[in-house]
């Protein structure tokens, strides 16, 4: 998943692209699936000629917004009249935005539902423009004028949380001159992200190699984590080269688009008086440096439990020497497939019980009223993700095989679902959405939920069924703590080297980088990983850099799931479930502490690693 970093309730789903595709079958066309396995997009509107109709309604609206500049600042009765517009505009775009973007989603190829995406993406961008007025005017109060107006009128106290952020950033706001260059500079400032994207997606081409059925296949990002995971060695290996030596002959540009990335963050930062990026970046959500900095150092204390893992797989996987391109091979074979989808609800549900009989059926009600798109059709989005907007249903989108990791996806995407769900029945609408760094934690908390019910059951089954499973189960967990917990504060303490180094006034030269990358690659994966000459170009490949310091998100995510998980199991939902109904009514780790994870504290992270070294007891035993 790649999600953006602001957390716009029409603009970002919870994207996840990692389903796989469907197996040999035919693909069938979208008129041949059963309404019962489509989501029901009618609940928004009930045609696209409804949509229209909403569509042209919204748009003199927003003229209507614009008119408050310079007026809504001037009374109280002003400013409500503003902020309950805005919000009544706000709803009826996001559903305009989300019924066209997810019907585009049913068949790519209908080109009318594009149109509807385009013209929907457009009208939020005017939407945008229409209120930017209101932060500057908002900060440009007198002092004493806003406490003034909420207290003559007592409707205006429901925004003062709201407020409160908005004036927190009143020291890092510039004079009204400077404000209107820094925003005209911000097309400028995402040259290097937009470059990055179109050399890498559209304009760099990678090389053909053999797969292990003989075939010649060219080579792909999207292509690449399949190729990874083959059984035939020497097709990963192929496959890991020829991406990677494929960003190593455009290290140049790609390193200097990074460095111009680093130094657009490092002039943003400045520009707004923060002490350096890090802080420009933990500032808006209110996130202490000790948070980013446990996330690193207990990643680095217990980095030997990584390098048992590794251990553990190059001797489950019969190797002499253990190279970057072992890691996605699997440890074992699914030991279940051909699930049908009634069956994957049914171990979902029963996973979730301990949340408690209203989350199970609100689970439910999702199922039957037809919140998800369960099968791939001609034309129809790849991967898995869940959005919805304030004033819709959530919605899931899925590509579902049957497989046991198809189980895992329906877990993850309802617990995004039933997270905004609780958040907007519960908040108004200024507070119904949450932040990016609560969007991972719900859907994690379901995984690990489902984890270890699955692990329970197994343990009652005979051999060799119990084994098989629990080998799969374990392995599908280590590669989570790998992926979601190490790698992730792998790059985040990439991210710290590079940008200190930059604001010591040092070069980021591409050798620098892939030294740097060499050196950070051979302490999270040990003494018993050949960290290949090829792996030296990875930083070049990962398009998160380029929205700095985000990708601790995942590891505090991942974290404070765990911590739930446990609570959860050991009878502690109630404080949970009040979490999912917090919206972002607080700041995310005041939410998350009222609800029992203090992230800043090491506690969760050390709590994280314990269970990782139970379960890699474990393995040890199922892996000889």
């Amino acid at each position: 998943m790649t999600p953006s970093p602001s957390l716009n309730p029409f603009l970002n789903p919870f994207w996840d692209t990692s389903t796989p595709s469907s197996g040999t079958n035919k693909v069938p066309e979208r008129a041949d699936i059963a309404e019962q396995y489509k989501w029901n997009l009618e609940d928004i509107y009930p045609s696209v000629e409804a949509w229209e109709e909403s569509f042209a309604s919204v748009s003199p609206r927003l003229d209507g917004l614009a008119s408050f500049k310079g007026k809504a600042t001037s009374s109280s009765d002003a400013l409500l009249a503003f902020l309950r517009e805005e919000e009544a505009v706000s709803m009826e775009l996001g559903r305009l935005y989300v019924y066209a973007n997810m019907k585009s989603h049913e068949d790519l190829r209908v080109t009318r539902h594009q149109e509807l995406a385009d013209k929907a993406e457009n009208m939020s961008m005017r939407h945008a423009a229409a209120v930017s007025f209101f932060r500057p005017e908002i900060l440009s109060m007198p002092k004493g004028r806003l406490e003034k107006f909420i207290s003559e009128n007592k409707d205006l106290e429901l925004y003062g949380f709201h407020f409160s952020q908005l004036l927190r950033e009143k020291e890092h706001v510039l004079s009204h001159r400077e404000e209107e260059l820094l925003a005209q500079t911000h097309e400028i400032g995402s040259v290097a992200q937009n470059a990055f994207t179109m050399l890498t997606d559209a304009d760099m081409k990678f090389p053909t190699i053999t797969d292990e059925n003989g075939q010649d296949v060219e080579l792909t990002e999207e292509r690449y984590y399949k190729l990874s995971r083959s059984k035939d060695r020497n097709v990963r290996k192929a496959a890991f080269e020829g991406i990677h030596d494929t960003y190593g002959s455009y290290k140049n540009a790609i390193g200097a688009l990074y460095a111009g990335s680093v130094k657009g963050d490092m002039f943003y930062s400045r520009a707004r008086r923060y002490a350096n990026s890090l802080e420009a970046a933990l500032f808006p959500d209110n996130v202490p440096l000790a948070v980013y900095d446990n996330v690193i150092a207990t990643a680095g204390a217990h980095v030997d439990l990584q390098h048992g893992y590794m251990a553990l797989r190059k001797r489950a996987l019969g190797l002499d020497e253990l190279h970057m391109y072992d890691l996605n091979v699997p440890l074992s074979e699914e030991p279940l497939s051909d699930i049908p989808y009634e069956d994957a609800l049914k171990l979902v549900a029963e996973a979730l019980a301990p949340l408690g009989p209203d989350y199970v059926a609100d689970l439910e009600r999702g199922f039957s009223e037809r919140w998800i798109d369960v099968y791939e059709n001609q034309g129809k989005k790849k991967g898995a993700y869940s959005w919805g907007s304030y004033g819709t249903r959530p919605y899931v989108l899925l590509n579902y095989n049957g497989t046991l990791r198809d189980v895992f996806t329906i877990a993850h995407e309802m617990g995004h679902s039933l997270h905004s769900w609780y958040s907007h029945k519960n908040q108004p609408q200024v507070y119904a959405d949450y932040t990016i760094l609560l969007a991972e934690v719900a859907s994690t908390t379901n995984e690990v939920l489902l984890l270890e019910y699955l692990l329970r059951l197994s343990a009652a089954k005979p051999e060799p069924a119990r084994t098989a499973e629990r080998k799969w189960l374990l392995a599908y967990y280590f590669d989570m703590v790998r992926t979601t917990f190490f790698r992730q504060a792998m790059f985040a303490e990439y991210e710290r080297e590079t940008h200190a180094r930059a604001e010591d006034g040092e070069a980021l030269t591409p050798e620098w980088l892939r030294d740097l990358w060499g050196k950070l690659c051979g302490k999270y994966h040990g003494p018993v990983m050949v960290v290949d000459e090829a792996i030296r170009m990875e930083w070049a490949r990962i398009p998160h850099f380029y929205t700095a310091f985000y990708v601790y998100q995942y590891v505090t995510g991942f974290t404070a799931a765990g911590a739930f998980a446990k609570a959860i199991l050991d009878g502690g939902a109630a404080r949970y479930t009040a979490f999912l109904k917090s919206g972002s009514s607080d700041f995310s780790l005041n939410i998350l502490k009222k609800a029992g994870v203090d992230l800043t504290s090491p506690d969760p992270f050390q709590q994280t690693m314990a269970t990782f070294r139970d379960k890699l007891s474990e393995a040890k035993n199922l892996f000889p």
